[in-house]
């Protein structure tokens, strides 16, 4: 499939806008300013019609029919898998375990991957700005195997003080882990350089790229990491998929994690033999519409270019830096060197969920909360802040209606 989008060149993103069908609504009677893309991106039409014609044209189960649509929903859902190791610059397909998203990517590392392999003693090794994501499933895995979990600290620009997660990679510590971008702050860790000197330790590292894969092209291959793992739904896809990139000898070892249909070999009741990976790690029925949906998504990213994408949204994340700094008393959390146009702030006086309440009223949709991300909340000493992020399809009429909204919030909350 093809996203139907000739290259953009430079970006127009009047024109991208247009295959957004949600940025043309209004809320509350004003138009739609969408600043939540770190939660969850809009969709373009290609992607919506895709789902739409998988259900209308081609709804049959994968791999499991010789029938037409079986194998029309079969080459769909295959497909994906081609596309997403075309994504990732995977060296072969057969490493791209097709999930629900990030949160079971990492759970399928921490329950087949690291349980069978932690003893009493050992550690895994992650960092203060992790989303709960990157935390809970180690915690959980290190209960049941008398392992701990220790975290490496970040400096007050929110960047990851690398030296110390360095000097914490220990020989008890099993696997690392750490975000690509921190979903809260925007900042992008030095991921090859910890992949190299993890790899001069012989420690495997996972690395959450649930918000670098929206704005960013990545080549793990390059990276030099161990696991990738990526959420659909943040990148134009829909709900319910995502990917988890594996070394091809760590998935030849690992045992599944799921049972089912379809990742096995042949069942006896004296054994079972179970599929060869990727397949082994993906039992039952999956969301075969949403696939088809993310494959379209990849070519629409293609279509646009990640230069001129990320271009423009380096630009627009600087004029709304800009304009939220004229705001007197705002805190800025996160002043990394390298980041992403995710924008966390608070205003003096106001909590983050009534100056959402009160933005929402105006159109704007921003987050505001922990962002499951409670660790990094109490290293700033904040129950939560508001939360900002901007994607390829936003513009600087909606920083400045943003901006407007949240004046007039910090009037009526005085």
């Amino acid at each position: 499939m093809n996203a139907q989008t000739r290259p953009i060149a430079p970006f127009d993103v009047q024109r991208v806008r247009a295959d957004f069908p949600l940025l043309a609504r209004q809320v509350h009677g004003k138009p739609l300013v969408y600043f939540d893309n770190a939660n969850t991106s809009q969709k373009p039409r290609q992607v919506i019609e895709a789902v739409d014609r998988h259900y209308r044209e081609h709804n049959a189960n994968v791999a499991r029919a010789v029938h037409q649509l079986g194998e029309e929903a079969t080459a769909a859902y295959e497909g994906a898998r081609d596309r997403l190791a075309g994504l990732l610059h995977a060296a072969s397909r057969d490493e791209v375990v097709l999930t629900s998203g990030t949160t079971q990517s990492i759970n399928l590392v921490a329950y087949s991957f690291a349980l069978p392999k932690l003893q009493p003693g050992d550690a895994i090794l992650t960092t203060v700005m992790e989303h709960h994501a990157n935390i809970v499933p180690w915690q959980l895995v290190a209960a049941r195997s008398g392992a701990t979990v220790k975290a490496a600290p970040i400096d007050e620009r929110g960047e990851l003080i690398v030296e110390k997660y360095l000097a914490m990679l220990t020989p008890e510590v099993k696997l690392a882990c750490v975000a690509h971008v921190s979903n809260v702050l925007g900042t992008v860790n030095p991921v090859q350089e910890i992949a190299r000197e993890c790899r001069r330790r012989g420690i495997p590292l996972l690395v959450d790229g649930s918000q670098a894969v929206p704005h960013r092209p990545v080549d793990v291959q390059a990276l030099g990491c161990d696991f990738y793992a990526i959420t659909g739904h943040k990148m134009l896809a829909p709900t319910g998929t995502g990917a988890l990139w594996a070394k091809r000898e760590h998935l030849q070892a690992m045992p599944p994690f799921f049972g089912g249909g379809e990742m096995i070999r042949e069942v006896r009741f004296d054994g079972t033999t179970f599929a060869e990976p990727p397949h082994k790690f993906e039992a039952g029925t999956p969301n075969i519409a949403g696939f088809a949906g993310i494959g379209v998504a990849i070519d629409y990213y293609a279509s646009l270019g990640f230069e001129a994408l990320h271009a423009w949204e380096q630009e627009l994340m600087r004029y709304a830096l800009e304009r939220i700094e004229e705001i007197p008393g705002v805190r800025i959390f996160g002043t990394a060197q390298e980041r992403e146009p995710v924008i966390s702030f608070l205003l003096d006086g106001a909590q983050a969920t009534d100056l959402a309440t009160l933005l929402d009223l105006e159109g704007v949709a921003v987050r505001s909360g922990h962002h499951c991300a409670h660790p990094l909340m109490q290293f700033f000493g904040v129950p939560a802040t508001l939360r900002a992020s901007l994607a390829f399809y936003n513009t600087r009429e909606e920083v400045d209606a943003f901006i407007a909204a949240l004046l007039k919030a910090r009037k009526l909350l005085r």
